[in-house]
């Protein structure tokens, strides 16, 4: 088994995947109105609209509803993130901040309220942990 992609599903597909295009600097591929993927190397965000929830089974996932998942995105500079988006970000949850597991991170919410933490990082150990 290999995890590939995390799905999240929104009222507003364009709204939210403008969003993960800024923060991520990653470009999205459109399948339909309904559905785009932010892909890196490693792993995809999938964006879809709720029309496409009765495809899976009606009434199974609500939009803007996240209380317990954070998307993580591994960046080369948290602070370059935190600057880049603090003209557009009014959900700030931390400011850049060092963790006490040696990652430097930023956590905030994005335009449907889900948590999203952008993250490096920068002790050895921290580094060795991550390493592929």
């Amino acid at each position: 088994m290999d995890f590939v992609s995390i799905r999240v599903i929104t009222d507003d597909v364009a709204r939210l995947t403008g969003f993960y295009e800024q923060a991520t600097g990653l470009r999205a591929r459109w399948s339909t109105e309904e559905f785009a993927e932010i892909r890196s190397a490693t792993a995809t965000l999938a964006i879809a609209g709720t029309r496409t929830v009765p495809l899976f089974a009606p009434g199974s996932s609500r939009p803007a509803d996240n209380h317990s998942v954070i998307i993580e995105f591994l960046v080369e500079d948290v602070d370059r993130v935190y600057e880049n988006l603090s003209g557009q970000v009014t959900g700030f949850v931390t400011e850049p901040r060092t963790m006490p597991w040696g990652n430097r991170s930023l956590l905030l919410r994005d335009p449907d309220g889900n948590l999203v933490n952008f993250f490096a990082p920068v002790t050895p150990e921290a580094a060795a942990r991550l390493a592929r």
